[in-house]
C-alpha cells in the first residue's frame, strides 16, 4: 500500500488541543491525526456499507444540499 503525504490547513487553537489528545494517548500528532480518519471511515462503513477501493473521485461527492 502507497503511503501519500496531505498538507492540511487547521486553526492553532484546534492544533493546540489535538497536539494535547496525542501527546496524552503518546502519539504524534500525524498518528492520532490517522487514527482519527480511520474511525471516521469505520463510522461510516458501519453506516452506510464497504466504500469500494477504486471509486472514482467524482463518484465520491456528495451531492449539494437544497
Amino acid at each position: 500500500m502507497a503511503v501519500k503525504s496531505v498538507s492540511i490547513r487547521i486553526e492553532e487553537e484546534m492544533l493546540n488541543k489535538i497536539a494535547y489528545i496525542a501527546d496524552y494517548e503518546g502519539r504524534s500528532v500525524n498518528s492520532q491525526v490517522l487514527v482519527l480518519i480511520r474511525e471516521s471511515i469505520k463510522d461510516f462503513e458501519d453506516v452506510n456499507g464497504a466504500i469500494d477501493g477504486h471509486i472514482t473521485p467524482a463518484s465520491n461527492v456528495k451531492p449539494t444540499r437544497k
